[in-house]
């Protein structure tokens, strides 16, 4: 959840993982989508299912949706919660959840991005770490040799390692 960002839902993710707090649904048809990430939209690929399962939509306006919703067009997201209620209220669903769960999903906009790039991230994320924390010296080394064109990043670099008590020598 960390990355790319939806910092606001992390201590509610981390409650509902524990039992601490309940999950909850804006709708009991939401539950077989979002029940593996505690009923908090985590990847563009549970909104494609939901548009899919709940207003029936194609699987190519589904990807329009999707879309959309990454790239934060107005317009076209105007266009597909229209589509997206009038076919949800077709399919039984109350017009006012239809509307709060396409809102959700606005929200969503901000952070949301497809689960095989989260694989990669938290893999990366992970070596990343366990690289910091087991070689500081030769990682720093390594990130102020990559960035060493960008003058503020390498002084942050710099300051970081004078941080954790790493000595930078002058070139």
């Amino acid at each position: 959840l960390f990355r790319p960002g939806p910092m606001e839902f992390i201590p509610s993710y981390i409650r509902r993982m524990h039992g601490e707090e309940e999950v909850s649904y804006l709708h009991p048809a939401l539950e077989p989508i979002f029940n593996e990430t505690y009923g908090i939209p985590v990847y563009q690929e549970q909104i494609m299912r939901a548009a899919v399962e709940l207003a029936g939509f194609s699987a190519a306006q589904a990807d329009h949706l999707r879309k959309a919703i990454s790239k934060k067009d107005a317009d076209e997201l105007r266009r597909h919660r229209e589509s997206f209620v009038q076919g949800a209220v077709g399919k039984g669903l109350p017009a006012d959840i239809a509307d709060r769960v396409f809102s959700d999903w606005e929200d969503f906009a901000r952070y949301g991005f497809n689960r095989a790039h989260a694989a990669a991230y938290g893999a990366v994320a992970v070596q990343t770490a366990y690289l910091k924390a087991n070689y500081p010296i030769e990682y720093m080394t390594a990130l102020m040799s990559v960035f060493r064109g960008d003058l503020d990043r390498t002084a942050g670099y710099i300051r970081g390692c004078r941080r954790i008590g790493i000595a930078v020598l002058r070139p």
